[in-house]
């Protein structure tokens, strides 16, 4: 049996929440790949903010099941602190100048990074060690990797910038959108970073002359992009935590009578920007699918190709039912951060004046949760703990996803022998 669809895997935003989604991958390619007995594709990656560092690493390395998970996973075990969440004091110093009326310099021509006040140069030389351009390139003209998309946000227009690499040198028809537009290119290290640029953290990154930042500013499940590609199932991995009710009236109470101050309120605003939308867009597709289904069932099996022809859509692909498994995270990722910095592990592990900050976000943030902290808390322990999350999580849905590559990616039937 030849394959019946192709899979895209898409990897949301959340800076240093990233690492939950490498536990999910690890559980896909190791348990999943030894219950089902052969190797699973991920033929279309897809990122946004920090999914576009963990999908351009998967795409570098795709020639290897396990080194490409083992590489995330070192590296994200290995992340420190003192290494990765450095202030940059040039930039804490240019907001306060700004603040009182002192006008900054525009970028000069040479300048390739503007804003954020964590210094990135940590982050920036781990990245690249693992994001290689020339692998990439080789992956995805092995067949590998189908394609791999990197989206953006544009400093200067708001628009979303989708960067895409694939065999074919032109893109797709895409969006009528006038606020979305994709750009064929070379993948690199530096569309990553520019990719995970979170406003006021991490400084926007320059690319062919403009400025970009973190791509979930408008769209953090780059959904489109895989199904405009041609995917036919995909799955999504996120670190959204959805309660399953309202906070205790105890805890409601706590937060009316001590008023939550501007940190509590910027790491909501974060999940906001970063992670809310998430679920709409689920949502949406399933109402699509459910849509078609009726349709087939009620007009037969022509329904599909007549609706695409009768709404005259003349993309590449037009509307179809897509498989969908979505992994998000079974515990409050916020208040995991904020149980981390206050145990003796993180005494362990990080001192001095970056260790100091941390401690006094935490407790600025207050109510038993630390959304902010959870954004910047780069730290292997910390990055351990996610990982372990994500991987009990897909191993909640191991039966599912089992049964998603078995239906859309089938062992091929073996050769008949030819008679002698």
């Amino acid at each position: 049996m030849m394959r019946s669809g192709l899979i895209a895997l898409i990897l949301a935003g959340g800076a240093a929440r990233g690492a939950y989604e490498v536990g999910v991958v690890r559980h896909i390619l190791t348990e999943v790949v030894k219950d089902i007995g052969r190797p699973v594709p991920f033929d279309i990656l897809c990122g946004t903010s920090v999914g576009a560092i963990n999908a351009c690493t998967l795409a570098a390395h795709a020639e290897s099941t396990l080194e490409r998970v083992e590489i995330l996973d070192q590296q994200w075990k290995g992340l420190r602190l003192d290494q990765v969440a450095r202030p940059s004091r040039s930039e804490i110093l240019g907001l306060f100048g700004s603040m009182v009326g002192r006008k900054r310099k525009p970028p000069g021509p040479d300048e390739i990074r503007r804003g954020g006040l964590i210094d990135p140069r940590g982050i920036e030389d781990i990245v690249r060690q693992v994001i290689s351009p020339g692998g990439i390139r080789r992956n995805i003209e092995a067949g590998r990797v189908k394609a791999l998309t990197v989206s953006t946000t544009d400093v200067s227009s708001g628009r979303t910038v989708i960067f895409l690499q694939r065999k074919e040198h032109t893109p797709p028809k895409w969006s009528r959108d006038p606020t979305i537009s994709v750009r064929a290119t070379q993948i690199s290290a530096e569309h990553a970073l520019a990719s995970a640029a979170v406003p006021l953290l991490f400084p926007a990154v320059r690319i062919d002359g403009d400025f970009y930042c973190d791509g979930g500013l408008r769209q953090n499940v780059p959904l489109s992009p895989a199904r405009r590609l041609g995917a036919d199932g995909l799955i999504v991995v996120n670190p959204r935590y959805i309660p399953a009710e309202l906070p205790a009236l105890d805890l409601a109470r706590e937060r009316q009578r001590d008023y939550p101050g501007p940190l509590f309120l910027f790491g909501k605003a974060l999940n906001a920007l970063l992670l809310d939308r998430i679920d709409a867009d689920i949502d949406r597709l399933h109402r699509i699918n459910l849509i078609l289904e009726a349709g087939v069932r009620r007009f037969g099996p022509t329904f599909v190709p007549e609706l695409n022809k009768e709404l005259g859509d003349k993309r590449v692909h037009g509307l179809k039912r897509l498989r969908v498994v979505h992994i998000r995270a079974s515990a409050d990722i916020g208040a995991l951060a904020a149980e981390y910095v206050r145990s003796p592990d993180f005494n362990g592990r990080a001192s001095g004046m970056i260790a100091s900050v941390i401690r006094r976000i935490s407790e600025w943030e207050g109510a038993g949760e630390a959304d902010l902290l959870s954004y910047i808390l780069f730290d292997g322990e910390f990055a351990a703990r996610l990982i372990e999350l994500g991987r009990n999580d897909a191993r909640a849905r191991h039966a599912e996803l089992c049964a998603f590559f078995d239906d859309l990616a089938p062992r091929e039937s073996l050769r008949p022998k030819s008679s002698s």
